[in-house]
């Protein structure tokens, strides 16, 4: 009898586990390693830091609208995790990622990009990666929501549980590269949360320093939010521009002269001391770091973040700074010849073009 009840247990058992949905037939997998530590994997995503590249689309060694480099691949490998861009309507109906203005700087289309970032994250699982898109024309969540199902990025983009996020809601590393949900999107206008809720709003969610600062002081002064900050994320934007004269009009563009010293792990202006002055001042470090041209200072940014995160310095090499190139083979972009040596020419195609400049709306972050 015993053997007999046995038997109607185990085959109970069996036939739970082959309907239910909460029994899987292999062991859920646990993520050991967690954006390249065992260390975060336990960690909330609301308590690690970020280094972030500002305007990751903008690539280009000779062009003044440029804030990079090197491309989104290059970038994710040498440890950048989170990804801000710029979108714009273009005149082909999709959406671009433009410097300001698509006549200024094209860097191609939204979907191009989100499909380089899919093939990434599909090669290493055990990534957590970020996305904050500015919407500059307030296009509808729902065009972006369609590029990002075209790009093949929906099923493993995050859905938060509640909205606002309070910073200690935030799921952990580990669960999130677990259940397959590890691309975490932010919009600073037109997310809806409701027909597209891994579209978040950035401003309910995160508060940003200020942007295109010319103070190598860097202010930890809050600059935008929408909410409490006191329990919200926060980002700094720790990259400073220079005016540069075009024609007798100062331009602003990115400081690269001073890059070693921005990127820097500590010393006046550096990164390393914005943060500490930042945790000084709220008593928890930044999440998110965005800077320019991060392999400037050797790597230093991402030191910068391991020690944010009490973990050990990364070993891997990244790519070296390129220092007055010609051209370069990791710009995806096209400014049309309007900014591509525009220091030595002072040459402009276009008043539309000009105007930009001089209304302003280069600085746009």
């Amino acid at each position: 009898m015993l053997f007999s009840s046995l038997s109607a247990q185990a085959a109970l058992l069996s036939l739970f586990a082959a309907t239910s949905p909460y029994v899987s037939a292999t062991p859920l997998k646990r993520a050991s390693v967690c954006n390249g530590y065992s260390e975060l994997c336990s960690r909330s995503f609301g308590n690690v830091t970020f280094v972030g590249a500002h305007d990751s689309y903008a690539v280009g060694a000779t062009n003044l609208a440029a804030n990079q480099d090197y491309n989104v691949t290059q970038q994710l490998t040498d440890g950048i995790r989170m990804l801000q861009n710029q979108a714009h309507s273009a005149s082909d109906g999709s959406i671009h990622l433009c410097h300001t203005d698509c006549l200024l700087y094209d860097a191609g289309t939204l979907q191009a990009y989100l499909t380089s970032v899919k093939s990434w994250m599909d090669a290493n699982p055990n990534e957590v990666v970020s996305i904050l898109l500015v919407n500059i024309n307030n296009l509808a969540a729902s065009a972006f929501g369609s590029v990002f199902q075209s790009a093949g990025l929906v099923p493993m983009s995050y859905v938060p549980t509640s909205t606002p996020m309070t910073t200690s809601q935030w799921p952990s590393l580990g669960s999130m590269i677990d259940a397959g949900t590890r691309l975490v999107t932010f919009m600073d206008n037109g997310a809806n949360d409701t027909n597209f809720p891994f579209l978040i709003p950035e401003f309910g969610n995160i508060w940003e320093t200020a942007f295109d600062v010319t103070d190598p002081s860097f202010s930890c002064a809050i600059n935008r939010s929408q909410g409490d900050t006191s329990q919200q994320m926060y980002l700094i934007n720790h990259f400073l521009d220079a005016t540069t004269d075009i024609a007798g009009f100062g331009v602003p563009a990115p400081a690269k002269d001073q890059l070693n010293v921005t990127n820097a792990q500590s010393g006046p202006g550096s990164l390393g001391q914005q943060a500490a002055d930042c945790i000084a001042q709220y008593s928890a470090p930044p999440n998110f770091m965005l800077v320019d041209f991060y392999e400037y200072g050797q790597g230093s940014v991402f030191d910068v973040a391991a020690n944010l995160n009490g973990v050990a310095a990364p070993t891997n090499s990244i790519a070296p700074p390129i220092i007055n190139a010609t051209s370069s083979s990791s710009s995806s972009g096209s400014s049309n010849g309007a900014l591509t040596d525009f220091r030595g020419s002072g040459r402009v195609t276009g008043l539309a073009l000009f105007t930009g400049f001089l209304v302003g709306i280069w600085t746009v972050s």
